[in-house]
């Protein structure tokens, strides 16, 4: 895999991004999952939100990278809290990676067809689009709940590009998730890149052999 994170943009039609991690920042999630969560499920069940980080740390591991890990009614009925209510009532901490917004805005001018693919349930992308409009920059909008398969999965790719056509050799895919990139490398997306730095609040991750940028903007 290459390790320059120079692009040949003339190469490329369609470019396929990730939300959360990639445009919009993952501080919010980890806060939301690690410690908003938590607390409100000690406040439910009557313990300490350290006990609570201890129950629901094997409820989580258990389902990771799966669908069930990004869908909300999932957790609302795992959990028996409203997980939607509780994500708009913290809409406000929703907020963009630096530069994200100016890479968006000079993409869009740029005659690339521009495509939001993420893991988020229909209902958290449509939260976070109130707070940050993020769907308007983009030319078509996924979630990957109506395919029935995460990004990570092989079965997912097959499927995206059933309802949205683009030729995998002049596509470029930017994603926080390594498995999200190894699934899209066997499917035969010629260009990806991992960011290094999803979560503002949080040390550089590894992105093993992947080209990789701190941040989106850095691209262009």
């Amino acid at each position: 895999m290459p390790q320059s994170t120079a692009l040949d943009w003339a190469a490329i039609d369609t470019v396929l991004l990730d939300m959360d991690g990639t445009l919009l920042d993952q501080r919010f999630d980890n806060w939301f999952w690690q410690e908003l969560i938590p607390g409100h499920y000690a406040q439910a069940n009557g313990i300490s939100a350290s006990e609570a980080k201890v129950l629901l740390a094997p409820k989580f591991r258990a389902v990771r990278g799966t669908m069930s890990w990004y869908c909300i009614d999932y957790w609302s009925a795992e959990l028996a809290l409203d997980i939607a209510a509780i994500k708009r009532s913290t809409l406000e901490q929703v907020d963009y990676l630096p530069g994200a917004q100016e890479f968006l805005l000079r993409l869009k001018s740029s005659g690339k067809r521009l495509v939001l693919v993420t893991n988020a349930h229909p209902m958290t992308l449509a939260i976070k689009n109130e707070q940050s409009r993020l769907t308007g920059y983009f030319d078509a909008c996924y979630s990957t709940h109506p395919f029935q398969a995460p990004k990570e999965d092989d079965a997912f790719w097959p499927r995206l590009r059933a309802a949205e056509p683009f030729t995998p050799g002049r596509t470029l895919l930017v994603d926080d998730n390594l498995a999200v990139l190894d699934a899209a490398h066997r499917f035969g997306i010629a260009w990806l890149r991992a960011v290094r730095l999803p979560d503002s609040g949080r040390p550089a991750q590894d992105t093993g052999g992947y080209a990789a940028v701190d941040r989106i903007a850095e691209l262009i």
